[in-house]
């Protein structure tokens, strides 16, 4: 070995050693890992604390009894929970089954963006528990679907008083039992605040869509929620007990639910930064526990960290929770919950490709609806077969709109047909089309499940990226089911067109049956590839189910009925409906509105 390396290395050595015997030790704060005194056993029973990090050793009033921060970890069959000695929190919860749009572990609950602070009211002030450190016998455990463990952190306060905090967590499952409770005495009077700050990292692909939708939701003796903006700050108050609320994405929920005593005074914001690319919105929601259930051990809640499923849902024992999924308005939300909903579980259970399952929904639902497209194939066969007739009534009067429309009410009278038949089969399935509208924007079950180029039919199909953003919702995509639906509705129209006859009015109908699917395509462009697949596949088996239709249909056989029903309306033979009486009252009022208007203008030029 070289001499001089030997040299230079003996003189390194020397200099360390010489410093560590020179240079005084400062004396250091006490940092938050802390190192336990060596001169007490470590015990599992709280020691004696103030609101602070540092507990006093009871063997010497100068020495500073030092705790390091612990975490413990509890793995389930769905969820993964660290809790935290330090305030005795849920640091991290992280869902097992999901993943986030670009495929990373999904946290509802994560380390530095979210903390719970719980401010503690005593008769000598009040204690910041979340700054405080708790003991537990808990060790890190993995439970079996059946399993279950209680996780208590317990703290001793002033005057041989202490505060314990109790968790359930079970082996399957996003319900996890809180309860807090203490022996403190006084104060009984007053509340223990809660605050939960939670920063929504971004779950789904299109962070515009995510800021739009998600919220908080709290239930007081109805379902209320924050309101939403992409951009702006929303905050509320209110002064009604509170039984739940939750922290929404758009397809996961944060919540607590209390069992017995409401939280009061609650108050939530939501802030919004447009330029962060990581963070949907802050969310902060402030809830106030009666200190009187705690010290009467009855402040039990729960916390719901899990999907926003409504089979899940639906089964957590809290009023209404089941409203967290959003299934249309209050008409619509019966087809849902009662039709939709479970025929989709249903079809689930022997398809598993979500896209065939669609088809199979649409071509049952449709099957269904056979007699009412039926009813509307035949009169509009019969406004066909009237379309001369029509044509003749336009000719005779090009410039009296107004005649024309009583003209045609005649003929309509005559033969027995009501222009409303053909409209009132179509309205009837419109409330299936406005229910789907809201159900597929809200079906977990879609979510990351691909089909053809789609790769997730909970969102758009980005089939053609532009390099420019298009206002108006369009965005800087273009969605190829979106555009498929577009081209078969006016498809559809067009076929529509083919066998109905133009009517009178300042709007041409037909002209607008080809504008609408246009205006939609711009709508739709950024909704659900599932949503925008299933009105695609939708049009193009009504067309079918027409098409279909018409080899069956007899036109001499209709023309027949018309000619009979002209001979009976002539004779006297039929009666008249309550819609044509009502029909030719209408006709009549008008004819008598025109000759008055008639007069008055020959009045008014002689004059």
């Amino acid at each position: 070995m070289d001499k001089n390396f030997i040299i230079g290395l003996v003189l390194i050595m020397l200099m360390l050693i010489g410093y560590q015997i020179l240079v005084p030790k400062p004396v250091e704060p006490a940092p938050v890992e802390q190192v336990k005194q060596t001169t007490t056993k470590p015990s599992v029973s709280a020691p004696t604390v103030t609101d602070s990090t540092t507990l006093s050793s009871s063997t010497d009033s100068n020495a500073v009894a030092q705790v390091a921060p612990k975490d413990l970890v509890i793995e389930t069959n769905d969820t993964r929970v660290v809790f935290s000695n330090k305030g005795g929190i849920m640091k991290e919860v992280m869902l097992k089954k999901y993943k986030t749009y670009d495929q990373k572990p999904l946290y509802l609950i994560a380390e530095n963006h979210n903390t719970f602070r719980i401010n503690f009211p005593t008769t000598t002030g009040d204690v910041h528990l979340t700054d405080m450190f708790f003991t537990t016998d808990a060790q890190d455990q993995k439970l079996g679907e059946k399993d279950s463990v209680i996780v208590t952190y317990r703290a001793s306060l002033k005057n041989n008083q202490f505060v314990e905090q109790t968790y359930v967590v079970r082996g399957s499952g996003y319900v996890i039992d809180y309860g807090i409770k203490s022996n403190t005495t006084g104060a009984s009077n007053k509340v223990v605040q809660l605050d939960w700050n939670n920063d929504l990292l971004q779950l789904e692909n299109d962070m515009h869509k995510n800021r739009e939708v998600v919220t908080i939701n709290y239930y007081t003796d109805d379902l209320q929620s924050l309101a939403t903006s992409p951009t702006e700050t929303q905050e509320e108050k209110t002064a009604e007990p509170v039984k739940w609320f939750t922290i929404k994405h758009k397809y996961f929920l944060a919540g607590l639910i209390s069992e017995k005593h409401p939280f009061s005074n609650m108050a939530m914001r939501a802030d919004v930064n447009p330029a962060d690319s990581t963070v949907v919105k802050t969310m902060h929601v402030t809830a106030g526990i009666p200190m009187s259930a705690i010290q009467k051990g009855e402040a039990n809640y729960q916390f719901f960290l899990g999907p926003n499923d409504y089979h899940l849902v639906d089964k957590v024992k809290a009023e209404n929770f089941d409203q967290n999924v959003y299934l249309g308005y209050a008409f619509l939300k019966p087809i849902n919950k009662f039709f939709l909903v479970p025929l989709f579980n249903f079809l689930e259970k022997f398809v598993s490709n979500y896209g065939l399952l669609i088809i199979l929904l649409v071509i049952f639902v449709k099957t269904i609806l056979t007699p009412l497209t039926y009813k509307s194939y035949i009169s509009m066969a019969k406004m066909k077969l009237l379309a001369p007739e029509l044509e003749q009534i336009r000719s005779q009067n090009p410039d009296d709109m107004a005649k024309q429309q009583q003209d045609q009410m005649k003929l309509y009278q005559e033969v027995g047909v009501s222009p409303l038949s053909g409209c009132i089969p179509v309205l009837a399935t419109m409330p299936i089309l406005f229910s789907l509208f809201f159900l597929f924007p809200n079906l977990i079950e879609l979510r990351q499940q691909s089909f053809l180029w789609a790769s997730d039919l909970s969102t758009y199909d980005s089939f053609i990226k532009l390099p420019f953003t298009v206002p108006f919702g369009v965005g800087n995509h273009i969605s190829l089911f979106t555009v498929l639906m577009t081209a078969s509705s006016i498809g559809y129209a067009y076929y529509n067109n083919q066998i109905t006859p133009t009517q009178p009015g300042p709007v041409n109908m037909k002209v607008l049956g080809y504008i609408m699917p246009l205006m939609f395509m711009f709508v739709l462009n950024s909704f659900p590839a599932g949503l925008t697949f299933y009105y695609f596949v939708s049009n193009v088996v009504t067309i079918a189910q027409q098409l279909l239709i018409k080899r069956f249909v007899n036109e001499d056989k209709i023309r027949n009925i018309l000619e009979e029903n002209r001979k009976k309306n002539a004779n006297g033979e039929k009666k008249q409906t309550k819609f044509q009486k009502y029909l030719e009252k209408s006709l009549q009022a008008a004819e008598e509105a025109k000759k008055k208007q008639a007069e008055l203008d020959k009045r008014t030029k002689k004059k």
